[in-house]
């Protein structure tokens, strides 16, 4: 009695399910944000109202491993009635499986004489990462070959739902949609879905393809394709890309690329971008990368047969353009590695008016570098070739640098009881096209230093000492040396001492215990350096900037061909606070000072010299209050004149999902330069956010570089619109329109690039914009 109720109930039931219209895949699995559960809900962003409850694979999978005829069927239902050899009907709570494969339906017919089980739905099959929902299917026994009418399908890890006309399963492997749609929008939101009259999903060979395709936003077509394929794994797949276009002031107008990705081979492909720009013509760029063993190289090209706004500015050129950039890196193995960077454009103004994919910067000096490298934890060594293209015309000959064919760099140490024996060295063959030069600045030829040096480490718990001496040697062997012969030499004997305390106490602040450091250093450099050097040309070298790290550092010149003179003393003082729960240094003051015990008098062509007794105080705060916010402030201030020479203070804050960024930057250098700088993303809604940057020269008056714009976000796209000024060359404000349209899951277009280089943590915002990484 009791089982024939139970029977009665659960066909009461699925009567009153069939009047109400069945779910879709991904209506059964989504979920109002409250209503998910915390692992999920804290993975979603502010502007998701809901998300899809996580996969499970208790109930096989819809679309496994294809069995055939080895495997038993599994069946049940509430009602069962059974034709001797021809046929088994099943009705109510229907559940079948074979293998991996399993389906739950309404009512089911199992054909015995030609192996197919035809069910009747509402049906749902759910698997690992993957629920699909139809109206009436039919499963070939045998083939395992599976077709479903009026179907809908939810993939739990990229979040895409669609539907079909049908749906088949021809194999463990492939899959045929007709009629079928697909979006990663929530359920009933089609914002935009890509829509196709057959697709073929290839699981073996790791893409797909469809016919006649259409993006289609708000179910209104906005693009057709009449054949595309497209990748379903990690694989690369050859076909087009999404289009990319955008707007310029600097370029003409605006323009449109359509890339198209060429899958070559495993280990090497293409990206070929053919590009129109409104003013200019049809522009191509080319990008091949290369895979081995030892390595990747990139190679990069860009090409315009004929430039219409650069003829116009340029009377008498024919307007053929185009830049090239390559890059290598290589791992052999026991320590050595190579590396290889060139760059060369046709005109200086290229990088300007046409590169937007080119790994180069804006630049006045483009690189050719390439080379071997050495390290291991006792010694290092470094060849290589180093050459420039000067790309501004206005820089003279005599200002251009010098090649370095080639540059040896060799350093090791050793230890010899309680002694450390060390030599930093280099060799180098300096050379530039000198036939308007004269003077020194016609010299080229080669130069060898040395630096053996010998020193005493003493270290415990509470401090170090390191007294040191050695020998910087240098020597020339110069060509078209116009003060006599090109052979020479220089030796300045070197003398340091380096000794520091550390102080600890440990108290707590706002209940958070924190240990609290007091180390005093105290820095002692002494060399014997000729007072006159401007007998040698200069081929590599510059004043530094001087700095707090610049006090523990003897030398006031950077490169080879000058050696300062020394005699001083540096005392400083730094204090840390760590967070002694994460280990985290929260804050760090440090202040320093340079007592000079003679006058320099080694110059740099008049640069370098000084006759003061003490150096500026040099100072420097870092504070890390939260783990989101940093603020760094250096400075330089003259305590003879009360003037502050140089500052540089910047305050960079971000929420923990990055969606709210913040910078606030100020830089001087008295007389010279002055300039402000803030940065912001500030959201007003869960949806909505403003983009904005703006730098301003006091000095000048003027704003040097801003950058406002907004930004739009719902759970399956966004959209980016940005208006940028920069300042030219000319020193004038250009400016160009920037933005970005991003369906999840497929990419986007346009790009954002410029705008992760103007604003800190933009770029980690965009890892994670439809949710934590």
């Amino acid at each position: 009695m009791c089982r024939i109720v139970g029977l009665l109930t659960a066909g009461l039931a699925g009567t009153q399910a069939l009047a109400e219209p069945p779910k879709s895949a991904a209506e059964i699995d989504w979920r109002a944000k409250d209503e998910l559960p915390a692992s999920v809900r804290d993975q979603l962003p502010a502007f998701c109202d809901g998300g899809y409850l996580p996969s499970t694979s208790e109930d096989g999978v819809a679309f496994g491993n294809a069995v055939g005829g080895n495997a038993p069927l599994h069946a049940s239902g509430l009602n069962a009635r059974y034709e001797i050899d021809r046929s088994l009907y099943l009705d109510g709570d229907v559940r079948l499986r074979q293998g991996a494969f399993q389906v739950n339906g309404s009512s089911a017919r199992y054909s015995q004489e030609q192996g197919t089980v035809s069910i009747a739905g509402p049906l749902v099959s759910r698997g690992e990462g993957f629920l699909l929902t139809g109206d009436s299917a039919d499963y070939q026994v045998d083939t395992g070959r599976f077709d479903i009418n009026t179907a809908t399908y939810l993939l739990h890890g990229p979040e895409i739902r669609g539907s079909a006309a049908s749906l088949t399963r021809l194999a463990s492997d492939r899959v045929e949609i007709r009629d079928g749609l697909l979006t990663t929008c929530g359920p009933q939101q089609n914002d935009w879905a890509v829509v196709a009259s057959e697709i073929e999903l290839n699981r073996e060979e790791g893409f797909g393809t469809a016919k006649h395709v259409r993006l289609e936003v708000l179910d209104v077509p906005v693009f057709y394709w009449p054949w595309a394929s497209f990748p379903i794994d990690d694989r690369r797949k050859t076909g087009f890309l999404y289009p990319e276009f955008g707007s310029s002031s600097a370029d003409s107008g605006a323009f449109l690329a359509v890339p198209y990705y060429l899958n070559l081979a495993p280990h090497y492909d293409a990206t070929l971008t053919p590009q129109y720009h409104h003013g200019r013509g049809l522009f191509t760029e080319l990008e091949g990368r290369y895979l081995s063993s030892f390595g990747e190289t990139t190679l990069q090209l860009g090409y315009i047969g004929n430039d219409s706004a650069y003829k116009d500015e340029n009377p008498g050129e024919d307007g053929e353009r185009w830049a090239l950039d390559a890059t290598t890196r290589a791992s052999f193995g026991y320590g050595w590695t190579g590396y290889g960077d060139f760059s060369v454009v046709s005109d200086e103004d290229y990088l300007g008016d046409l590169n937007r994919t080119l790994d180069i910067n804006t630049a006045t000096h483009l690189q050719r570098k390439g080379g071997f490298r050495y390290r291991s934890d006792a010694q290092y060594f470094d060849m290589y070739l180093n050459d420039y293209q000067t790309i501004v015309d206005r820089i003279t000959e005599v200002n251009k640098p010098y090649a370095q064919l080639p540059e040896v760099i060799y350093g090791g140490q050793a230890n010899a009881g309680w002694f450390e024996a060390s030599l930093e060295s280099q060799y180098t063959w300096f050379d530039r096209d000198n036939e308007t030069l004269t003077g020194l600045d016609k010299a080229k030829g080669q130069r060898l230093r040395a630096i053996p040096e010998l020193a005493l480490p003493l270290r415990s718990l509470w401090g170090f000492s390191r007294p040191s001496v050695s020998v910087d040697y240098t020597r020339y062997e110069l060509d078209d040396y116009s003060l006599g012969d090109g052979s020479f030499d220089r030796t300045v004997p070197v003398f340091e001492w380096d000794n520091g305390l550390y102080f600890d106490r440990q108290s707590s602040l706002f209940d958070i215990p924190y240990n609290q450091t007091l180390e005093p250093r105290l820095y002692y450099a002494w060399a014997d350096a000729e007072a006159d050097q401007n007998y040698i040309p200069d081929f590599d070298s510059g004043l530094k900037t001087f700095q707090f790290d610049q006090l523990f550092q003897r030398d006031r010149f950077s490169g080879g061909d000058r050696v300062g003179d020394a005699n001083q003393l540096t005392v400083a003082l730094t204090s840390r606070f760590n967070d002694l729960v994460t280990g985290a240094e929260r804050a760090r003051f440090s202040i320093g000072q340079v007592q000079y015990f003679d006058d320099r008098e080694v110059t740099l062509f008049g640069e370098g010299a000084g006759t003061r007794s003490r150096s500026p105080l040099a100072g420097e705060v870092v504070l890390h209050p939260l783990d989101t916010l940093e603020i760094r402030s250096s400075g330089l201030w003259d305590p003879e004149t009360g003037d502050t020479e140089e500052g540089r203070s910047q305050l960079v804050f971000h929420s923990e999902d990055y969606q709210y960024l913040a910078s606030l930057g100020h830089t001087y250098s008295r007389g010279e330069l002055e300039q402000s700088d803030v940065a912001a993303v500030f959201p007003v809604t869960d949806s909505i956010s403003l983009i904005g940057r703006w730098v301003h020269d006091s000095i000048l008056d003027r704003t040097v570089g801003s950058l406002a714009g907004l930004e739009y976000n719902n759970c399956c796209w966004s959209v980016q619109v940005v208006h940028q000024n920069y300042l030219t060359d000319d020193e004038e404000l250009d400016s160009r329109v920037l933005f970005q349209i991003q369906l999840k899951g497929l990419g986007g277009s346009g790009g954002s690039s410029r705008i992760s280089d103007a604003i800190y943590g933009f770029e980690e915002r965009e890892e994670r914009r439809f949710g934590t990484p």
